[in-house]
Formats: C-alpha cells, sequence, structure tokens
C-alpha cells in the first residue's frame, strides 16, 4: 500500500484488461507525486490541464508548510517571525486538524516534536502530505465519467467514476522486503497511506517520548479521505504496541499491522 514518509511506495494498477491507463508523474514536496488516469478524459487537455492543477496546487502546499524552507510560513512561524494571524488560511486548518490527532492518540501523534536536542519543534509533516493531496485530488474529481489513482510517495487517493466500477488494485509491501507484497486490496472511492520504517529508517516516534517504536513494523490505514488515513497510520504506529487496538476504535476505518515479529493483523 501507500507510505506516510517512511512507508513503502506501492503500486497501483487496473484490474486485468480494460480502459487505457494514462500516468503522470512529477517530483512535488520531495517525493514523487504519480497518477494513473482511465475513462473518458486520459490524456487529453482536459486531463493535462487538471494534471497541472495538481502539480501547482502541492506547490503552493510546498511553500506554505515546508520544514525544510527558511521561507515558509510554518518554518517563519516556529521561530516566533510571524503569528498564526499572519499565516495563510490554511495553516490553521492544518494545526486544527493536528490537535484533534493529538487528543484522539492520547499525544502520541503531535505537530510539535522534540529534537535529539530535547528541543521542541513544530511540524505539522504528519498531516500536511494526506492533506494536501486530498485537497489537491479535487481536480481530478471535476473529470467527468473519469477514474484516478493520485500516489504521493506510496500514499493514494482513488476514485472510479462508477461507485461499483473496476477498483483500483493497490499492493502493500512487506516492511521487511518492500519487493515483496503481503496484499492487495481494491480501493474505488477512498485513501489508503502506510507509516513505517522500510524506506526512511526510525524517523517516526512517539511524541510523548521522543523515542521511536519497537513492536510494530508497519500500520497501513484504509479510509475514506486521505487526511485521515494518513494522520492515523501515523498516530497507530507512534501507539507501538497499541496500534492495532487504537485503530479498531476508529469508525470507517479498515488497515493492516505488521509488527517486528512477522505477524500481520488485519483491521476491519
Amino acid at each position: 500500500m501507500s507510505a506516510v514518509a517512511a512507508a513503502p511506495a506501492p503500486a497501483a494498477t487496473g484490474a486485468g484488461t480494460g480502459p487505457r491507463v494514462a500516468r503522470y508523474v512529477e517530483h512535488v514536496m520531495g517525493m514523487p507525486i504519480s497518477l494513473a488516469l482511465r475513462g473518458r478524459h486520459v490524456d487529453d487537455r482536459r486531463a493535462r490541464d487538471a494534471w497541472d492543477e495538481v502539480v501547482a496546487d502541492l506547490r503552493d502546499a510546498d511553500q506554505v508548510f515546508s520544514t525544510y524552507r527558511d521561507d515558509s510560513a510554518i518554518s517563519r512561524l516556529g521561530r516566533g517571525e510571524i503569528t498564526l494571524a499572519d499565516c495563510p488560511p490554511e495553516v490553521q486548518e492544518v494545526l486544527e486538524l493536528g490537535q484533534i490527532a493529538r487528543v484522539q492518540s492520547d499525544g502520541a501523534f503531535d505537530v510539535r516534536r522534540r529534537t535529539a536536542t530535547g528541543e521542541t519543534v513544530l511540524d505539522p509533516s504528519g498531516v500536511v502530505k494526506g492533506w494536501a493531496v486530498q485537497r489537491a485530488s479535487a481536480w481530478l474529481h471535476a473529470l467527468p465519467d473519469t477514474d484516478f489513482c493520485l500516489s504521493a510517495g506510496g500514499d493514494l487517493v482513488c476514485h472510479t467514476d462508477d461507485p461499483a466500477g473496476q477498483p483500483w488494485r493497490v499492493g502493500i509491501e512487506d516492511p521487511a522486503d518492500p519487493h515483496r507484497l503481503i496484499g492487495i486490496v481494491p480501493v474505488r472511492r477512498g485513501a489508503v497511506a502506510t507509516s513505517g520504517t522500510a524506506h526512511r529508517g526510525e524517523h517516526l516516534v512517539d511524541a510523548r517520548t521522543g523515542t521511536p517504536p519497537a513492536a510494530v513494523a508497519s500500520v497501513t490505514v484504509v479510509a475514506g479521505s486521505l487526511t485521515w488515513a494518513d494522520i492515523d497510520a501515523t498516530a497507530a504506529y507512534a501507539l507501538d504496541a497499541e496500534a492495532a487496538t487504537w485503530l479498531r476504535g476508529r469508525t470507517g476505518r479498515a488497515g493492516l499491522v505488521v509488527w517486528r515479529d512477522g505477524r500481520v493483523e488485519r483491521i476491519g
């Protein structure tokens, strides 16, 4: 399936024989963004215009939220150079989502993280990617009679124009061997996100302790929107041994928890 910042980068393909699939790829927000289209608008002017709008939308989000840009609003806010009132309105929206996630995860997920030196820094990356890609997908929803699968570093928004149509098939990588799939999930309308360390190492921590999980290897979440699939995958992963129990309590979620000992636990 997908990846939250360190998770696997899955493949999404049309199942079996069917309509032609056109693919687009661009590097934005420090990761590959790819799009698969099938149906009425795949490589015509409307399709290309929609793709251009998606990329532009994500570039705008990167300018506001990148923690690697000294001039981004989020970096300047974190340094105290500006106030929240000085920021674009989407900053408040993202921070509010982060606050909801912090409460719902008992503090394991937080947009303020502790550094190796003990300093607390503002870093809403755990919210931004899923939120930004979900927002950008609106341009693709506007394409009539067209199915799409939009992937950001492996986290995906999938849509079929016909709710009973041919689903997108999303492969879930084995965190111990990213060349092997441990499952395939059909998705018609929804999103998939994965948190883990297979590709980026130990970069995710429990915000309460600043330490990385020890029991869980990866968490994949299927939800109605990538905003919450991404947040919940990250939160569940941070909760470590409580990942599966916490995820079972999330309404409208399904998923997969892979433990470090090799066990695979399905949710929903």
